[in-house]
């Protein structure tokens, strides 16, 4: 799959820079999903318009086909023990080959930790569990990762369901606690989840309630699904030029179903809808000759910086993305960048909450 694509229009990483107030950072969702707020950008005029989540089956039209990312979130974030009793925080990446029990890892702190050594897990519920570090291996990034052995293959899901925290990024500030774990891991998911991978949330889906889902439906709005397993690279700053930016590898599939779907609606010439910069990326990977290709499991780089055709998606429902980051520059290769700048802009000085946890923005 492509790992890049357009021309960046002479933009550099200050062209992608804005300042947020500290507070403005959603550190807790809110009670109800949908009452997250919706800032709505009509690409062709840069007209805003200020909305709450619930009234987005008001905004869309009948016919109208919305993409939305069914990967659930594991609870990849492990608190541990060496043998000497030092603490280590790990946070799984990815899977480390095929087998479903070795997984690459970041850890902290990393260095004096070696291969073969056991770190006991510390329990969330009753039981402890331990795994194994197989390697020490240095990341596509450069730094060091983990390779880490999570025992039998098939007890997997069953070690993180019972250790595991949920992975919240970094600008939540809040150590993992038991007391809370529960609500993060059910909050920080989105009612769609389905396929396990992900080990950050598609945080877009997250303003999703089953009553906004029913609404969608009876307005006569499309959903279909696809996966994407997000991976950490979606919190990478971006620290040189916009055009030597990376984007990690991150698997996905398209189901026949939504193929169908999709191709039907452009043939009818009716809306694509992307819930997320990942159902965009994923989207975009798989056209070919104009139509949406059904992919049973492959890898996407897709970088989409200002310059980018794009071929399916129409519109799109995003959250508020970290400055000089690859999300925003996606956002403003879909709505352009002065659009894009001025309704953060807005955002900003309107009191919107940014972030993981934070309001929405819709752009039609």
């Amino acid at each position: 799959m492509p790992a890049g694509t357009g021309s960046d229009s002479g933009l550099d990483l200050e062209d992608f820079t804005y300042k947020l107030p500290e507070e403005l950072i959603a550190q807790e969702p809110l009670p109800v999903r949908h009452e997250s707020r919706l800032l709505f950008l009509r690409r062709e005029s840069g007209a805003i318009a200020h909305r709450k989540f619930g009234q987005l089956p008001g905004l869309l039209q009948p016919g109208d086909v919305l993409i939305v990312n069914d990967t659930r979130v594991l609870p990849a974030r492990l608190l541990a023990r060496r043998s000497s009793g030092g603490a280590v925080q790990l946070l799984l990446i990815r899977p480390a080959g095929d087998k479903p029990n070795l997984w690459q890892a970041m850890a902290s702190p990393l260095r004096k930790l070696k291969a073969k050594e056991v770190l006991t897990l510390e329990p969330a519920g009753s039981q402890s569990g331990s795994i194994e570090i197989v390697d020490v291996i240095a990341g596509e990034d450069g730094h060091k990762r983990l390779i880490v052995d999570l025992g039998p293959p098939q007890d997997v899901h069953a070690l993180l369901a019972r250790s595991g925290y949920a992975p919240l990024p970094p600008y939540i500030q809040r150590d993992a606690n038991v007391e809370q774990r529960a609500s993060d891991l059910d909050r920080y998911q989105t009612v769609f989840a389905r396929a396990p991978g992900a080990v950050a949330a598609p945080t877009a889906g997250l303003h999703f309630s089953h009553e906004v889902m029913e609404a969608l439906e009876k307005r006569g709005v499309e959903i279909a699904s696809l996966t994407l397993h997000v991976g950490p690279g979606t919190f990478k700053p971006m620290s040189g030029p916009v055009s030597d930016h990376k984007i990690e590898p991150e698997r996905f599939s398209i189901p026949e179903r939504t193929a169908e779907i999709v191709n039907r609606a452009i043939a009818e010439r009716r809306r694509v809808i992307a819930v997320g910069t990942t159902s965009c990326r994923a989207l975009e990977s798989a056209v070919a000759g104009g139509r949406l290709q059904a992919i049973d499991e492959a890898e996407t780089s897709l970088y989409i910086r200002p310059g980018h055709a794009f071929r399916i998606v129409k519109g799109l429902v995003t959250n508020f993305h970290l400055s000089r980051s690859s999300l925003l520059v996606l956002v403003c290769a879909f709505a352009g960048h002065e659009a894009t700048m001025r309704a953060y802009k807005e955002a900003v000085a309107r009191r919107y909450r940014f972030y993981s946890y934070g309001d929405a923005m819709l752009i039609l």
